[in-house]
């Protein structure tokens, strides 16, 4: 159990994106220019630091290494109590994250983590 989560459609794309990148990374936008869509990197383009939060890896079969899922620290404030699946969907979205050649573009499906989970997260 963790906060972050990926569907298969999404979980097939990154094999992909893998493929022609190398290992990647996921960093949850904040808004501004790309929305509040979750953005895919390189692993270890986008830098992280103390002004973000380590959300979790995802695993995705067919991916050696985990994938880490990022947040900035002020946003977790507003979303630590909820799960976050990175989902697949047509259509364009930041020309910044790798998936925007393809046609699709990762968005992400929230929902409030139940009192169980909470606590097994240690932050109850």
């Amino acid at each position: 159990m963790g906060r972050v989560d990926v569907t298969p459609e999404a979980a097939a794309q990154v094999r992909r994106l893998r493929a022609r990148h190398g290992p990647v990374m996921f960093h949850q936008s904040g808004g501004c220019c790309d929305g509040s869509a979750p953005m895919c990197y390189p692993a270890g383009e986008f830098r992280t630091g103390a002004a973000d939060v380590h959300l979790g890896d995802l695993v995705v079969d067919g991916v050696d290494e985990p994938v880490p899922v990022w947040m900035s620290r002020a946003q977790f404030e507003y979303w630590k109590h909820t799960h976050l699946t990175i989902d697949l969907v047509p259509g364009r979205g930041s020309g910044f994250s790798l998936e925007a050649p393809d046609g699709v573009r990762f968005l992400i499906r929230s929902r409030l983590l139940t009192d169980e989970e909470w606590a097994a997260l240690g932050d109850g």
